[in-house]
């Protein structure tokens, strides 16, 4: 694997778009609750496994209702099971949210933990979403490495990994550490629009001259 310019890739992918992701956000949208920790956090939970728009939706019914721990974990589970029915598993999600505004209402004085293993104890917070309320909600250096950030980084050559713990680990080393937080907000849009999961689209991308596998699979066409 060789080393790679990072900060031209994230300069380019920088540029290619004004647009910048966030869970929870929509295309062209920027939540009005993107930085409260708390809303941060549990949209990051609703945004597990579920498409963007979804999020969106789900989020805005949500905080709409109930807007702060105390009022979360009041509401009876069946209306926030219903609030948030846009989202993939959406009862299970409705327990787990209801838990996590209990614990940080009676056992947190209502403050979101501002760290990981804080953040990690609380229900159906893995690392991933741990990650993204730290850089996202406290704007702390935290590389938040999801489906498409291990993807992306991987194609590239900017890691090589199986896992998306390895992901971080490896990205932390090779990316300048100012640069954490937007790692994330720039591979998710451009992961969606560009380097999709089954068919990247090399003619479009603006790094496809950094990208391994780009230059793999013009080796195999002979160019």
């Amino acid at each position: 694997m060789t080393e790679k310019p990072v900060d031209e890739i994230l300069d380019r992918l920088e540029a290619r778009s004004s647009q910048r992701a966030s869970p929870g956000s929509a295309i062209g949208l920027e939540p009005s609750w993107r930085r409260d920790p708390f809303t941060m956090l549990i949209a990051t939970v609703l945004s597990q496994r579920t498409r963007d728009e979804c999020t969106w939706i789900a989020s805005e019914k949500l905080f709409a209702k109930y807007p702060t721990p105390q009022a979360l974990m009041s509401a009876p589970e069946e209306s926030i099971a219903a609030a948030i029915g846009a989202v993939n598993f959406h009862k299970g999600k409705a327990r787990a949210i209801k838990e996590i505004a209990r614990i940080i209402h009676e056992e947190h004085d209502g403050i979101v933990p501002s760290d990981i293993d804080g953040l990690m104890a609380l229900p159906m917070v893995g690392r991933k979403t741990a990650n993204c309320v730290l850089a996202y909600a406290f704007e702390k250096d935290a590389i938040c490495v999801d489906t498409h950030v291990h993807r992306i980084s991987n194609r590239i050559g900017l890691v090589c990994s199986s896992s998306p713990d390895s992901t971080e680990e490896q990205l932390r080393e090779v990316v300048p550490r100012p640069r954490w937080r937007s790692v994330n907000e720039l591979m998710v849009r451009f992961g969606q629009e560009i380097c999709t999961p089954l068919r990247p689209k090399h003619e479009q991308c603006p790094i496809r001259e950094f990208c391994d596998t780009f230059s793999r699979e013009n080796d195999r066409n002979g160019c």
